[in-house]
């Protein structure tokens, strides 16, 4: 998981996904985050979640809450925008906080449906459930969904050049590449953005045919490595490029149920920091009491 540190997330997931290992941009591309690896180490036997808080949790909820499941959990009420919307006031001091709920079904509906959002951040690489829909491959959106390509809409490779430019026909919902185009794009999914990134205009600046950007300020001027690139667009890109369609397309398609679900957690019973405290992973050693035994105030 990836996410802003010393800033505040501002429009889009405050939180996102990846099976590669990353660096500290990747939640938006700029601007410095954190990584949180869900495994100390490669043999995944060490986890990064303290085992008292998933200990905590099973007890107080009545059921098993595996490692995977609190990391859905937290995909499920974090990456997609009616989060940042919601809680932008509190967000304004960088750092997240995650509504904990206190009921069971609850959270099994919340683990289910961040396992969906971890496969497509993943592209498929991660939380594969094939009887669930979710195979280890790119994810595809429905039939009648699906970007695609038409006859004279491919890009063209060697011997042209790189493109120079990507933009958008939301009346023909085209999205056009250079001399080519895709079509059966919806506008959501031109528009989709992290913190002020546009996902498709970030993929493509790295693919374009210049790639460089002003330097401002005191940063460090680009390297001249940056200026080693393929000359023309191999076939590979427009296939990335139509799984990114697709991830953002399902995505978009999810939120609504995101949204419910964080709307059904927060005006339910919640698990409190005073609670956290007493009978949870936040109280003193030897000061634990039993899960769900709070003193009434």
């Amino acid at each position: 998981m990836t996410a802003l540190e010393a800033h505040s997330p501002s429009v889009g997931p405050a939180i996102s996904f990846t099976a590669l290992i990353p660096d500290l941009h990747h939640y938006k591309g700029s601007f410095g985050g954190r990584a949180y690896p869900l495994w100390l180490e490669s043999l995944a036997t060490a986890l990064n979640i303290k085992p008292i808080l998933l200990s905590f949790l099973s007890s107080r909820l009545g059921a098993n809450v595996r490692v995977d499941d609190m990391l859905a959990y937290i995909a499920a009420l974090l990456a997609h925008t009616v989060f940042t919307k919601r809680f932008a006031r509190d967000l304004t001091q960088p750092g997240l906080r995650v509504p904990l709920m206190a009921d069971r079904n609850l959270f099994s509906e919340a683990s289910a449906l961040g396992h969906e959002v971890v496969w497509l951040h993943t592209f498929g690489e991660r939380f594969a459930y094939p009887a669930a829909g979710r195979p280890s491959a790119p994810p595809r959106l429905p039939r009648q969904d699906s970007p695609r390509v038409p006859d004279g809409g491919e890009i063209p490779g060697a011997p042209e050049p790189l493109p120079g430019d990507m933009g958008y026909d939301a009346g023909k919902r085209r999205l056009r590449i250079g001399k080519g185009y895709i079509d059966n794009v919806a506008p959501a999914i031109w528009a989709y953005e992290v913190s002020g990134k546009q996902v498709l205009r970030q993929w493509f600046s790295y693919r374009r045919r210049n790639r460089t950007r002003p330097v401002i300020g005191d940063r460090r001027p680009p390297s001249p490595l940056d200026s080693i690139q393929v000359e023309h667009w191999p076939a590979e890109y427009t296939t990335e490029l139509l799984n990114v369609l697709h991830v953002l397309g399902r995505l978009v398609a999810l939120e609504p149920k995101q949204a419910d679900l964080l709307d059904r957690i927060c005006a339910g019973p919640t698990i409190g920091v005073d609670e956290l405290r007493v009978s949870g992973p936040l109280a003193a050693p030897g000061q634990r009491r039993a899960a769900g035994k709070v003193p009434a105030k």
